[in-house]
């Protein structure tokens, strides 16, 4: 299992009706991407963050399916150019010592084929994680 988690912090400025619809849409990843198995969304407590996300995904194929998505690639383009704040991390169960290697290649090969997504993400104010566009 996959455990793929979101937390993030939104602009000053950014209006309620724009959180709530970047919320809604990561809400609908959950529900509209067949491999995800489970979701959760909302207020992050105890971090520095406003909000996170948390998506469970069974395999690597089913974390491509997760990524590639046309409901996840909306919730990019509403959601990323909100955010002042943006971390993005992985835990798994899976004993393969080169899974964090592989991880990270999805995400490559994702900012690959999309120019728009890997400029969204380069133009976030601070980005941490192993899904961060090369230079």
């Amino acid at each position: 299992m996959i455990y793929h988690g979101n937390r993030f912090t939104f602009k000053e400025g950014v209006s309620a009706k724009q959180k709530a619809e970047a919320l809604a849409s990561l809400r609908n990843q959950g529900e509209q991407i067949e491999a995800v198995r489970s979701f959760v969304v909302g207020p992050d407590f105890g971090g520095d963050f406003e909000y996170g996300a948390v998506f469970v995904i069974d395999d690597l194929d089913g974390y491509w399916e997760y990524l590639m998505a046309p409901s996840h690639a909306h919730t990019d383009r509403i959601g990323l150019p909100l955010l002042e704040r943006f971390d993005s991390f992985d835990i798994t169960d899976d004993a393969e010592p080169e899974i964090g290697d592989r991880i990270a290649e999805l995400h490559r090969r994702r900012y690959d084929g999309d120019a728009a997504l890997t400029q969204l993400v380069r133009d976030l104010p601070v980005y941490r994680g192993s899904a961060a566009p090369t230079p």
